[in-house]
């Protein structure tokens, strides 16, 4: 140790006290209190004592009171470990995610840890353990989600055109209506169900794999389903097949479910049976066709995907009867949870304007 540095006087004692009382940094009210003791005449061996340090860190601290004053007793900005990718660098890596692989240059069809791992150290030089990868991926905003089903052969530009001049289409159709009738929107689909049954993810232990019973046999049933969103509920029926009289058993029944004194716009697809000039359909509906190879705007279809992740798949179905029993059972439950209804439904381009 050498001998005692000595301190700058500008500063009293009663100086360094009144602005350990004021800083919000804790270690530097510690050390402006060490050194207002020194500058009181204690021992530097006590003065170190009271900021909790050694003597030497204390004439390290002093070296820097003397230089800088008390804005030197703080610990300052710390630069931390240095990114080994940079902005521009995350800013392609976020584009590259996007964009995809090219299966001919990439040799998959969707992004992996592993693969992006690979393609970091060929862009970047940079060689990242593959978990990271995965963080990297959860700080540039990405998570690993399911996509959303898409025909090959959609025109984009035709799926914005419906949603943005829904609300003129709709007005078109309910014209006659008076203008003070209740309006309900409602959508509608159909679904196979059968013994030939998805298996979904499921929770397991690391290092396992669980198996799961899948049927190889060829039963099946269909579940029409119709759901309105603003009010949380839905009508189904569970049928052996679909044609235009197993929809005009659904459209009936979807009818008696509308609220008294409103009318429901249904929403659904092209599919022949909807659109057939033989389907009678009730007063109390308006029917509305979206655009062809559009899936994605009808939310029934997350409908067939929450029951099917919640209570049909993973499982074997003895036969017809037993199908039947499932897909209205797994019905009663989703009717059971009007909030869920609302949830997985609502879509603003469809429901704006309506005061729902």
């Amino acid at each position: 140790m050498g001998s005692a540095v000595k301190m700058r006087t500008d500063y009293t004692a009663n100086d360094l006290r009144r602005a350990a009382t004021r800083t919000k940094d804790v270690r530097q009210s510690r050390r402006l209190l060490s050194l207002a003791a020194v500058l009181a005449g204690m021992s530097r061996e006590e003065a170190a004592r009271i900021g909790g340090m050694d003597r030497q860190t204390l004439r390290d601290w002093v070296h820097r009171f003397n230089q800088f004053g008390p804005d030197g007793l703080t610990d300052g900005h710390r630069a931390g470990r240095k990114q080994r990718l940079s902005a521009e660098q995350k800013a392609e890596l976020a584009r590259i995610v996007e964009q995809g692989p090219d299966l001919a240059v990439d040799g998959v069809v969707r992004w992996r840890r592993v693969d992006l791992k690979r393609v970091i150290e060929q862009r970047f030089g940079v060689t990242f353990h593959e978990r990271y990868v995965g963080k990297l991926l959860e700080q540039l905003g990405f998570s690993h989600v399911s996509a959303r089903p898409r025909h090959p052969a959609q025109d984009g530009e035709i799926v914005e055109a419906y949603k943005k001049n829904f609300a003129r289409t709709l007005s078109a159709h309910l014209a006659d209506l008076p203008k003070d009738k209740p309006v309900e929107i409602w959508f509608q689909d159909e679904a196979r169900i059968g013994q030939k049954n998805g298996v979904v993810r499921q929770w397991a232990r690391r290092g396992t794999r669980p198996r799961q019973p899948a049927d190889q046999r060829y039963t099946s049933a269909y579940l029409f389903g119709a759901i309105c969103p603003a009010r949380g509920t839905g009508a189904a029926l569970a049928m052996p097949y679909v044609d235009t009289e197993a929809m005009q058993e659904h459209i009936d029944e979807i009818s008696r479910h509308v609220a008294r004194g409103a009318h429901a716009v249904l929403i659904m697809d092209r599919a022949g049976w909807h659109t057939t000039a033989r389907l009678k359909v009730p007063k109390n509906i308006t029917p509305i066709f979206l655009p062809s190879r559009a899936p994605e705007l009808n939310p029934v279809e997350n409908v067939w995907q929450y029951l099917r992740s919640n209570w049909l798949s993973n499982r074997v179905f003895a036969d017809y009867e037993a199908i039947i029993e499932a897909a209205c059972d797994a019905w009663r439950k989703l009717l059971a949870q009007p909030h869920t209804i609302t949830s997985i439904g609502m879509r603003d381009w469809a429901h704006v304007g309506q005061g729902i």
